[in-house]
């Protein structure tokens, strides 16, 4: 059997989709996984599409490890309307070093 995509579910989800296809769950960062329910998983191992033998276990975790993300970067997204090109730069002379030695 493949191993199901639980990586984006709720923690309740996550118990259903693995009964339903045969694999158990470990949540090594949530002693009270079988209590969880609004968690989200953020990685799985083994990936995705692996061949399992059934009743094999599938480890899921809650939260981001050292260095992977859920940084709180904030949302990137483009700006648009982008600003003209040019604008004051292109109609003012360049500004000269406001720490200039004068002597």
């Amino acid at each position: 059997m493949r191993v199901p995509r639980l990586v984006g579910l709720m923690a309740v989800d996550a118990r259903e989709t693995a009964e339903a296809r045969g694999v158990l769950l470990a949540a090594p960062d949530r002693p009270d996984f079988h209590r969880a329910v609004v968690d989200y998983v953020v990685r799985q191992y083994p990936q995705p599409g692996v061949e399992v033998p059934r009743g094999a276990v599938v480890t899921v975790w809650f939260d981001f490890g050292e260095g992977e993300g859920g940084g709180g970067a904030g949302v990137r997204e483009p700006r648009v309307p982008r600003p003209p090109s040019g604008g004051l730069q292109r109609e003012l002379d360049e500004p000269g070093d406001p720490y200039a030695v004068v002597g």
